[in-house]
């Protein structure tokens, strides 16, 4: 059952995200999943000043809407991927400033374990999403599909999106990634990265398992 403790939280963890400056404006949204039923972001509204009016509740299975308020378009994606996967809790897709430059430009770094952060935290491999309308059927389908056996993906000409347990687990993969995207950046995209040996390490070490 949907509370206002809820919707509250949900308002709370949205302007969390507006803060770290990872969504500006109207970019970028937000959902949880509390049991069968997910808040997401309403349509047009601003995470980072999100209010309580502009929350939407959808049910997870059907994606009909409780409440009234309309969801974000990407919606479609979040509650696809809450479907897929029983262990995402939240699904936030962000235009940080980093992250959305690399998104946005041609050449692009062959792999992001620039710190042992990134492949323990955000993901060893980042799938690539080519360019869809957003909102559109085939962008909800990719970012399913790249989140099946993913926690991040780079969305291109468009922004990112990661999953996770919570909001704590989602905003620390977030911030990793801008952090990873800032120094491939300022690194003209050719950054001294990891050895897939040192990712095996590293995962073997904190993980008990290698993703490769």
């Amino acid at each position: 059952m949907i509370s206002d403790k809820h919707i509250e939280t949900f308002v709370a963890q949205a302007r969390r995200v507006g803060a770290l400056g990872l969504t500006i404006c109207s970019s970028g949204n937000l959902s949880w999943r509390i049991g069968d039923h997910a808040l997401v972001s309403g349509t047009g509204s601003w995470v980072p000043s999100l209010r309580e009016d502009q929350v939407s509740v959808c049910d997870v299975a059907t994606g009909k809407v409780l409440n009234g308020v309309k969801p974000s378009m990407e919606s479609v994606f979040h509650l696809g991927v809450m479907r897929e996967r029983e262990d995402v809790g939240v699904v936030l897709h962000f235009q940080s400033p980093y992250a959305t430059q690399v998104a946005c430009s041609a050449v692009r770094p062959q792999s992001y374990n620039v710190t042992a952060e990134i492949p323990l935290h955000v993901g060893r491999v980042i799938p690539e999403i080519p360019f869809y309308r957003p909102g559109s059927p085939e962008l909800a389908e990719a970012v399913v599909n790249a989140l099946a056996t993913r926690n991040s993906a780079l969305m291109l000409k468009h922004g990112q999106v990661v999953c996770g347990k919570d909001f704590d687990d989602v905003i620390q993969r977030a911030m990793f990634f801008e952090m990873a995207c800032r120094i491939c950046v300022l690194a003209d995209m050719k950054p001294n990265v990891l050895t897939e040996e040192e990712v095996d390490a590293l995962e073997m070490h904190f993980l008990g398992k290698m993703t490769r």
